[in-house]
């Protein structure tokens, strides 16, 4: 069975090693030249993964409460807004993005290569409901923080009948 490397394997390049673990093989149709996953592998380097490259990082997210909004706070430096989706639901967050690196710099020339580029995307459900139409999304210094306003069920309003 295969399982999913985390974020930070993923970013450093390192692999958890467990005793009892054996090493995963993954077969090779000689025809197609497809793996398992039904990805093409021809054309690669050795220890070079195009599954690696097409994979989506976990964004980090801090989600709290104050008495009346939910909040919520990730690191996103260096991505351009036009790059940022956020799609927000009563109950549920969802954030895409897109790290571009701006540089392009052979790979024998690094020393360390630690810093993420590329897709991400987090989703969440929501402890509560929130007001879509007053949440709010703020950038500073690399830290977006939504604001999402919680939807008062407690509230009563009275109405007064017109006679018409």
């Amino acid at each position: 069975m295969i399982k999913k490397r985390s974020f930070l394997e993923r970013l450093t390049g390192s692999i958890k090693l467990e005793d009892e673990e054996e090493p995963i093989e993954i077969a090779v149709n000689p025809i197609n030249k497809l793996n398992l996953q039904g990805r093409d592998i021809e054309g690669l380097a050795d220890g070079e993964s195009k599954w690696e490259e097409e994979q989506e990082a976990e964004l980090s997210l801090d989600v709290y409460q104050t008495e009346n909004e939910i909040i919520v706070q990730t690191m996103i430096a260096g991505v351009h807004p036009d790059n940022l989706s956020i799609n927000i639901t009563r109950d549920s967050i969802s954030i895409k993005g897109k790290r571009e690196e701006n540089q392009s710099i052979d790979k024998e020339n690094y020393f360390v290569q630690e810093l993420y580029w590329g897709t991400f995307s987090r989703s969440i459900s929501l402890p509560e409901e929130v007001n879509l139409e007053e949440a709010e999304a703020i950038e500073k210094h690399g830290l977006l923080i939504i604001k999402l306003p919680k939807i008062d069920k407690n509230r009563e309003t009275k109405l007064k009948v017109k006679s018409i």
